[in-house]
């Protein structure tokens, strides 16, 4: 039987040609399923702090990362994991419903106008011709900006990085949270440096056993749960409460802060996996950009805010996924949550962020291809990676790196350095700015 599903899976998902396998893809599916299931817990939460019923919220952010993952297995095989995303989430439940009292049903109806924005973009094949306008420094700096959110995020989910008035101060390194997430990096990197397979995924599952005893992991009242209905969220939407005036700054931010993040992710991971480089083995880009703006616009409708393709999917592809089965594997997942929700909320953020740490550590080695000798080069493309840790936005680092890269080649006299493009994209990164991005 295994025999005549193989061929089937080697032609539709291509497993042969990207140098991949069916066990490889399935535990790449677990790695990246495990290093972004927090997300099951921490966008509910943030939205339930709202005001949004915390049970309808849940289901909606869990249909939306599976339909949304499955879409970008099966119609772009590429290895993707997409969710709500921690910034788009945080703006609407902290920044307009809790300060600026902007009613929920506004708040969603500008996350689906930005959808609806960004699948224009990507329809005429706009956003693909972003990805080439990038300069090529800052372009090779993606992947370490991108590697150092993920790490910022690690530390914040493990607790050895704490909210303070100041911004952020070191955590309690004596907590047990604290001392399972740093012996979790210690195991996680030397699984990975031993090559043992599926090294994320028994990282994973060891570290949430061993919390058990020091009182991290708590062990749910029962496993099995109907899923809540999406009654409360479902269609809560004011799309043209959301056009007034005074909150296009605020459409804007989130039209900017999807475009730039995810685009970025899914440039970084591309390369990351070679899809850029191998003849004959290029990716279709574009039709990840398709389904991570349907996505968006989608997720509005069910309760889940502003649905990006996650960093986090550079766990599967460190872990060896090459294809949409790797995003299948995780839509299947996340599936199987609607009715284990308390097998979700039972695994400790202490127990996945080691595989955020190391992960986002091991794709720091691509700012040693960015050339350093041109300061012109050089500083636009440290600012991503500076500006994505201190703001603590990827959105906000390459839309700073993209300003700064036209501002020094103009004030340095190198005009002819500056694509088309740039001149374009500079007054909108303007207005980005302008109007205070989130």
């Amino acid at each position: 039987m295994v025999d005549v599903k193989q061929p089937k899976l080697d032609r539709w998902f291509g497993l042969a040609e990207r140098g991949s396998s069916v066990r490889t893809e399935l535990l790449a599916g677990l790695s990246m399923f495990f290093a972004s299931a927090y997300a099951v817990v921490v966008i509910p939460g943030m939205l339930a702090k709202a005001g949004v019923p915390h049970e309808a919220a849940t289901t909606g952010t869990i249909l939306t990362i599976v339909l949304a993952t499955a879409a970008v297995g099966l119609f772009a095989n590429m290895p993707f994991v997409l969710a709500p995303g921690l910034g788009g989430t945080a703006l609407v439940a902290a920044t307009l419903i809790q300060q600026q009292h902007v009613p929920y049903p506004v708040a969603m109806g500008m996350v689906f106008w930005s959808g609806v924005a960004i699948f224009v973009l990507s329809l005429l094949g706009l956003r693909g011709l972003l990805a080439k306008v990038i300069p090529d420094n800052i372009r090779k700096a993606i992947g370490t900006a991108i590697g150092l959110f993920i790490v910022y995020v690690g530390f914040k989910l493990s607790g050895m990085l704490e909210p303070s008035k100041s911004g952020l101060e070191i955590g309690d390194l004596n907590s047990p949270e604290v001392l399972l997430a740093l012996g979790g990096i210690v195991l996680v990197a030397a699984l990975q440096a031993r090559k043992v397979p599926g090294a994320f995924v028994i990282g994973i599952v060891a570290l949430t056993i061993i919390g058990i005893p020091l009182g991290v992991t708590e062990l749910p009242d029962h496993w099995f749960q109907a899923p809540a209905g999406l009654g409360p969220v479902a269609f809560d939407i004011d799309l043209w409460g959301a056009l007034r005036p005074e909150y296009l700054q605020y459409l804007f931010a989130f039209f900017a802060s999807e475009l730039f993040s995810a685009t970025g992710v899914v440039l970084a991971v591309t390369e990351r996996i070679g899809l850029s480089e191998r003849t004959g083995q290029k990716s279709d880009i574009n039709r990840t950009f398709l389904v991570d703006s349907v996505a968006i616009t989608g997720g509005s409708l069910v309760g889940a805010p502003s649905v990006t393709t996650y960093a986090e999917s550079a766990a599967g592809s460190d872990a060896g996924g090459r294809t949409g089965l790797t995003s299948l594997t995780t839509a299947g997942l996340f599936l199987v949550l609607l009715l284990l929700t308390p097998f979700a909320t039972m695994i400790p953020s202490a127990a996945t962020a080691p595989v955020l740490v190391v992960v986002g550590l091991g794709m720091m080695r691509g700012f040693q291809r960015v050339d350093l000798s041109d300061l012109t080069e050089a500083v636009p493309a440290a600012l991503l990676v500076a500006c994505t840790i201190f703001w603590g936005n990827f959105g906000n680092g390459i839309a700073a790196a993209l300003t700064a890269y036209v501002l020094i080649k103009v004030v340095a006299g190198r005009f002819r350095d500056i694509h088309l493009g740039m001149w374009i994209l500079l007054p909108f990164l303007v207005f980005f700015f302008a109007t205070n991005a989130h």
